[in-house]
């Protein structure tokens, strides 16, 4: 008897990756209350999913890449998921609704106007859940130190990058540019590159500087303070906390510890979560073995990038106003994880 095989796409975000078929089925957070029989945790069949993650110097796509290898080689599995660089969040959610992909990384604050349809998705809601929160991002700003910058008032006419078209990073390079009284489209020069591009920039001086928002260690800021140590710093955002909040309460203080890049102190900064996300009516079965996956296999996580140290059963159901998708809500229950 031949075996049957099932394609689903699956985003963690970030942007273009394996189109396939697509086979789709917090704290508040209750689970979704779409119709479906039992859960039973099990692919009876072989899946192929695509998994989206985002530059490839960040920490998305690492943990993308340890994910999807650590589904595939989990025993037993039916599951195969190949990794894909993206733009990132913005592109994901549109690419995972539009059914390109099956699962997606993204920011909180993005996932968010998503399921609330504002800013980037305004007037339209959009049809995703999470699988879970995982680790935290952190706004890195940095600036070329003969740039003159020492606010981000003080970007008005400089180089600037603001991340990949449709990322993130945009999303907050922006917001954090209007709380500062600038307006992104006229008064800096606006360079939309990705952080490969954006490193490399810095390092030329054809960029003045760049906001990125990532885990902790992004390997490009890494690559970038290794190297250029002496040319660039970091700015402290923190006096934009107050207004980046009424756009958002997800936005809150947090700090870059000194020895994630060799710091001479730790860097005061905006902090915002990770998301999972998935489309509302992916099957239940295939987001149960997901989210089983991310927590049994979070060792191996963890050697792909520190910032897997994160994600954590603890916070794993906290993804307001994203309601959970009821196959990571099973998942979560078996394992335990305190709502």
């Amino acid at each position: 008897m031949r075996r049957t095989s099932r394609v689903l796409a699956v985003v963690i975000v970030a942007g273009m990756g394996l189109a396939s078929l697509v086979a789709c089925g917090g704290r508040q957070n209750t689970a979704s209350t779409d119709a479906g029989g039992e859960i039973t945790c099990d692919v009876a069949t072989e899946t192929r999913i695509g998994i989206a993650t985002g530059n490839a110097t960040g920490v998305y796509f690492a943990l993308g890449n340890a994910y999807a290898e650590q589904i595939s080689n989990a025993p037993g599995s039916r599951v195969r998921a190949t990794a894909a660089e993206t733009g990132a969040s913005v592109q994901n959610i549109q690419q995972l609704v539009a059914g390109t992909y099956a699962v997606a990384f993204s920011l909180a604050d993005t996932a968010a106007d998503a399921v609330q349809g504002t800013g980037s998705f305004a007037g339209q809601k959009q049809p995703v859940q999470a699988l879970a929160r995982i680790h935290t991002n952190y706004t890195q700003v940095i600036v070329r130190k003969d740039a003159g910058i020492t606010s981000v008032a003080d970007m008005r006419g400089k180089r600037v990058s603001t991340g990949s078209p449709k990322s993130g990073t945009e999303v907050i390079a922006n917001r954090l540019l209007q709380a500062a009284g600038l307006d992104p489209e006229k008064d800096i020069q606006a360079q939309r590159l990705d952080l490969t591009k954006t490193v490399d920039g810095v390092k030329d001086g054809s960029i003045d500087a760049f906001f990125w928002s990532g885990g902790l260690p992004t390997p490009g800021i890494t690559d970038l303070l290794t190297t250029t140590r002496d040319q660039v710093s970091f700015l402290d955002i923190t006096p934009l906390l107050a207004e980046m909040k009424k756009i958002n309460p997800v936005y809150e203080e947090g700090a870059v510890p000194a020895a994630t890049y060799g710091t001479p102190a730790d860097v005061k900064t905006i902090v915002v979560p990770n998301f999972l996300l998935v489309k509302e009516d992916l099957d239940a079965d295939l987001v149960c073995v997901l989210t089983k996956a991310l927590f049994e296999r979070k060792p191996q996580l963890e050697q792909a990038n520190a910032a897997a140290k994160e994600i954590s059963l603890q916070f794993a159901w906290r993804t307001d106003p994203v309601i959970l998708h009821r196959g990571a809500a099973k998942a979560l229950t078996d394992l335990n994880a305190p709502k």
